[in-house]
């Protein structure tokens, strides 16, 4: 992967420094600090995706579900999934040179638990060094949580891991939308004129990831409506993206 360009902002880093993370630099803050500007509720939501990043590997262990391919996983922070699901085999995913350090030094004495560097659209790369521990032979839940929306074609993306799994395997998704708030449009150009191309889905396009699937309930809604905590008051387009989990029939 080489040295990192710690002078460019890096959406790994952008994300951990709006969740409050210490693993950021000084151009991924300057930068987040014009999201902010520009959408103020960024933080908000980058915390609302976090949430249901362990709804949804709460709801897959319920399921049945121990092993979990997370790609994009980013820079590790409180509430990773292998300990929302200490019990479970974990191959975490990321390019960025400084996620998968510290992903490194934070599974340092997990066997259960590996941190692939890759590239997610390089998905021979990915699926070969996952299998040295996750078994494809049985369910696996595949962790699409705020990556796809860099990624230009997100079903090419995502098709390669679908074929890889077999009934009873789970794929969860959130994505950035632009359809209730103007302000995700002009954050992606934002990023894109940095190098970082986004792509925010409307419902419909997020939904089309998933054919084929069983949405678990309640379907494709904003993220913060995907199981909901008890007393979550949040209104529901603060999430600024939509989630979803799909079951392998």
């Amino acid at each position: 992967m080489g040295t990192p360009d710690t002078d460019q902002p890096h959406p790994a880093r952008i994300y951990d420094y709006l969740l409050g993370g210490a693993f950021n630099f000084a151009a991924d803050r300057a930068f987040a600090e014009q999201i902010i500007a520009t959408m103020p509720g960024a933080p908000l939501a980058a915390r609302i995706n976090r949430d249901f990043l362990r709804r949804a590997v709460q709801a897959a262990v319920a399921d049945g579900v121990d092993q979990f391919l997370d790609l994009g996983s980013g820079i590790p922070t409180v509430g990773n999934t292998h300990e929302v699901a200490p019990a479970a085999r974990v191959v975490y995913v990321d390019h960025d040179a400084i996620a998968v350090a510290h992903s490194r030094d934070v599974l340092a004495g997990h066997p259960d638990a590996t941190i692939v560097a890759a590239d997610i659209r390089d998905a021979d790369t990915v699926l070969t060094a996952a299998r040295e521990l996750i078994d494809f032979s049985r369910p696996v839940a595949v962790l699409a949580v705020a990556v796809l929306h860099f990624v230009p074609d997100a079903e090419a993306t995502l098709a390669p891991y679908r074929a890889a799994i077999g009934p009873g395997s789970l794929i969860a998704i959130s994505h950035a939308t632009h359809d209730a708030e103007p302000g995700v449009e002009q954050a992606r150009r934002m990023y894109e004129s940095r190098g970082m191309p986004g792509f925010a889905r409307t419902k419909a396009e997020v939904t089309a990831l998933l054919d084929g699937l069983t949405l678990l309930p309640p379907g494709v809604v904003w993220t913060s409506r995907w199981r909901p905590e008890a007393d979550d008051d949040i209104e529901p387009t603060a999430s600024l993206a939509y989630a979803a989990v799909g079951r392998v029939p």
